[in-house]
């Protein structure tokens, strides 16, 4: 997918923003292009506060500078623009293939609206294709992982469940000081069942179901944008 239509889509999302906005700022390639576009409405005059949503989107909006808050300084978010590794017609999302999932999620629900940018490619007709991210404590991360595997077996789902390494063969480490979990399942039939029983789980912290935040979303496509959802 072309980076040019990736930019599309997120110069559209910046169109949504206004002054006075506090804005949850993603995390990605595609979020990039957001947090870009933002920094030059920023130099241009705009007045606007962000609350990234990683360090690496906070060494960014920085350098871009763009004014910076935290959710403890700014609990209510109108507006988080964020990428997403899969979401379906019901804007339901898997998202962390980044590692940034536990931030996102919090983010994202303190926000009256989420507007998510990606390429065409994410749209699926089931989620689970891309490995689901699951964000676990390194305490006790074997009985972690024994007690997803049962609890997949009881929801009918298979998969292989692998931890996530760094490129230099030590496990990933998330912002939030978390190993990453990512279950290969290849479709999940029932994501709200998933996400409830998911959380149950001692030792999982947050996992990349993204259900019921996401209020629209601007697909870039070889044939152009394509809006799903209310902007």
């Amino acid at each position: 997918m072309s980076d040019n239509l990736k930019r599309a889509a997120a110069e559209k999302a910046a169109e949504l923003v206004t002054d006075g906005m506090r804005l949850g700022l993603g995390t990605g390639s595609t979020a990039a292009h957001f947090v870009a576009a933002i920094g030059e409405r920023v130099r241009a005059g705009l007045k606007v506060v962000g609350v990234p949503t990683s360090e690496a989107t906070r060494e960014q909006a920085q350098r871009e500078g763009i004014p910076l808050s935290t959710l403890d300084e700014t609990p209510d978010l109108d507006l988080t623009v964020d990428g997403a590794d899969e979401i379906d017609d019901d804007l339901r999302l898997i998202k962390g293939g980044g590692g940034a999932l536990l931030r996102e999620k919090i983010v994202a629900s303190a926000s009256q609206r989420m507007i998510v940018i990606a390429d065409g490619s994410k749209l699926v007709s089931k989620l689970g294709r891309f490995p689901l991210p699951i964000e676990v404590v390194p305490f006790g991360l074997t009985a972690t992982e024994r007690a997803i595997v049962r609890l997949l077996d009881s929801l009918g789902m298979s998969g292989e469940l692998i931890l996530r390494h760094a490129p230099d063969g030590a496990a990933y480490v998330t912002d939030g000081g978390h190993f990453i979990l990512d279950a290969h399942l290849g479709r999940i039939d029932k994501p709200n069942v998933l996400a409830s029983t998911l959380n149950n789980i001692p030792g999982v912290v947050e996992h990349g179901l993204f259900l019921g935040l996401a209020t629209g979303a601007i697909l870039a496509t070889g044939d152009g944008l394509v809006e799903l959802g209310q902007l």
